[in-house]
């Protein structure tokens, strides 16, 4: 599905954001990218949409080689990876159902999007993902009206109208309450199954990234130092990926249940 081969970036200032970093990630895995501020995770989820533009190395989504792509062809290879973001940008101007439906910009003409004359599928659709995430009875109200949480499943719907075969997600839970962050995290790996999505989850929460992925990269200084399941997380992993701290109230249990209520 996605492949990464000795992805390298070095930036002007001569800071080396990653080392080599080879990955092969299969159809319907939801990874979590763990690692401490620095460690080039934000980097490694740009560069495999190209909003950062790799030094060396390649990047393969289902075959074709995004790092060799024209900008025209780019622009097309970018509807099949739906980006969510951690401060959501979303246009606060704009209705909850603008802001979904711009997840079409890239399908339709200049002028029906500049006149927000979109078809009615994709209006339909817009409606029918709305009301997955619970929020089909906010489509008319302005974005600067939502919560937090409310802001980041509009992000997240239209992110999936896109109809992606890959989702990018950059901290989608670091401006959100303990709870919120639990019911996004829970709804992006429901959505993932539901529809057999791909991610890669840009995640500081080790506890959430345990819980919520099939998959835990962890990342050091641009490099991998962690590649495996959840349960692998031991305090001595951590330390390696983290530093020397006390683990032991961050991991999950293997016997804790997530109790919590999903409230959309």
């Amino acid at each position: 599905m996605l492949q990464l081969a000795e992805l390298t970036k070095k930036y002007n200032t001569g800071e080396l954001a990653l080392k080599g970093v080879t990955l092969e990630i299969p159809k319907g895995q939801v990874l979590a990218l763990i690692g401490p501020s620095g460690a080039g995770k934000s980097t490694l989820i740009r560069c495999v949409n190209r909003l950062v533009q790799p030094t060396s190395g390649s990047v393969v989504l289902k075959g074709t080689e995004l790092t060799k792509l024209s900008s025209s062809a780019l622009r097309k290879a970018r509807r099949r990876m739906g980006m969510i973001f951690q401060e959501y940008a979303l246009v606060e101007r704009l209705t909850v159902m603008e802001n979904v439906l711009s997840g079409r910009l890239g399908y339709v003409g200049f002028w029906r999007s500049y006149f927000r004359k979109f078809p009615s599928a994709d209006i339909q659709e817009a409606y029918r993902l709305l009301d997955r995430v619970g929020l089909k009875h906010m489509a008319d109200k302005r974005a600067d009206e939502l919560s937090g949480g409310q802001r980041q499943r509009v992000g997240i719907c239209r992110a999936l109208i896109q109809n992606p075969d890959l989702l990018l997600v950059d901290e989608p839970t670091a401006s959100l309450d303990p709870k919120t962050s639990r019911q996004i995290m829970r709804l992006i790996q429901e959505l993932c199954s539901e529809r057999g999505l791909t991610a890669i989850i840009n995640i500081h929460d080790v506890f959430l990234a345990q819980m919520f992925s099939q998959r835990v990269v962890g990342l050091e200084l641009g490099s991998v130092v962690y590649d495996g399941k959840p349960e692998g997380l031991t305090p001595e992993v951590l330390t390696r990926i983290y530093g020397e701290e006390d683990w032991s109230a961050t991991i999950k249990s293997t016997d804790e249940d997530d109790d919590d209520e999903e409230e959309f």
